[in-house]
């Protein structure tokens, strides 16, 4: 019986430290407005940037192919 009531325990204390861990800090999400202002400078932002922009637009084929090209390139 204790040793039930132990990993029960155990369990919870670990489902509530993992759910600690998900939530991800506000500052790193910029509001969208601010975002199709100015183009981000680390690679990565651009990937994501140019691709939202491609797909609002809804390229595809070469024509995504050679905005892709041109964003990236700034």
């Amino acid at each position: 019986m204790n040793q039930l009531l132990a990993a029960l325990v155990a369990g919870l204390f670990c489902v509530s430290v993992a759910q600690a861990q998900d939530k991800k800090p506000a500052e790193k999400s910029a509001p969208p407005a601010a975002a199709s202002a100015e183009k981000p400078k680390d690679q990565k932002q651009k990937m994501g940037f140019c691709n939202k922009e491609a797909g609002a637009k809804k390229l595809k084929g070469d024509e995504r192919k050679k905005f892709m090209s041109e964003c990236l390139k700034g």
